[in-house]
C-alpha cells in the first residue's frame, strides 16, 4: 500500500534526480564546476527555454500537490522566473545559466521545508513586497519618461511647432 510518506518521499527523489540532471550532472574535467542540462537546452532560442521552464514548473506543482507551504511555493516560483529572466538576456543569459540554478534552489528550498521545518506559512508577504516594488520601478519608469520626452521637446524646440497651431 502506498502511503502519503512513501509517495512525498518517491517523488522527492524523483525531484532530486530531475534536478541533478537539470542543475548539475555534467562536470568540466580537471575543475569543480558541475552543470546540468539546463544551459544546454537554452542554447536552442525559445524551444529550450520553455521546456526548462516547463520542467522546473513541473517540479514545483508536484511538491505543491504534497503540500509545500505557500511561502516555498512562491519562493520557488521566484527562483524560476529569476532563472528565465537571466536566460532571456541575448548572449549574457546563455552564460548566466551555467551559474543560476533554480531547480538546485528549489531542492534546497525543498529540503528545508519538508526536512527541517523552514519556509513554513504563507507566502502573501512576499507576493505583496514584490508587487509593491513592480509598481515603484513602473512609476519610476513613467517618470523618467515623462522627463526624457520633456527634455527631448524642449531640446528640439518642438514645443514651438505646437503653438503655431
Amino acid at each position: 500500500m502506498i502511503t502519503k510518506t512513501s509517495s512525498l518521499n518517491s517523488d522527492f527523489e524523483f525531484i532530486e534526480k530531475l534536478a541533478v540532471l537539470m542543475d548539475s550532472k555534467f562536470t568540466i574535467p580537471g575543475t569543480k564546476f558541475r552543470f546540468g542540462l539546463d544551459p544546454i537546452l537554452n542554447l536552442i532560442p525559445f524551444l529550450g527555454e520553455a521546456v526548462s521552464f516547463a520542467i522546473s514548473g513541473a517540479l514545483v506543482a508536484i511538491m505543491a500537490k504534497h503540500g509545500a507551504s505557500g511561502k516555498t511555493v512562491v519562493k520557488m516560483i521566484l527562483n524560476i522566473i529569476v532563472d528565465l529572466i537571466i536566460g532571456g538576456i541575448p548572449l549574457v543569459g546563455k552564460v548566466g545559466d551555467f551559474f543560476f540554478k533554480a531547480n538546485k534552489k528549489n531542492l534546497a528550498l525543498l529540503k528545508g521545508h519538508y526536512f527541517e521545518g523552514k519556509h513554513q506559512g504563507s507566502g502573501w508577504g512576499i507576493i505583496i513586497t514584490i508587487v509593491v516594488i513592480l509598481f515603484i520601478i513602473f512609476t519610476l519608469i513613467i517618470y523618467m519618461m515623462y522627463k526624457l520626452a520633456a527634455w527631448l521637446v524642449d531640446l528640439l524646440n518642438i514645443s514651438e511647432i505646437f503653438q503655431l497651431f
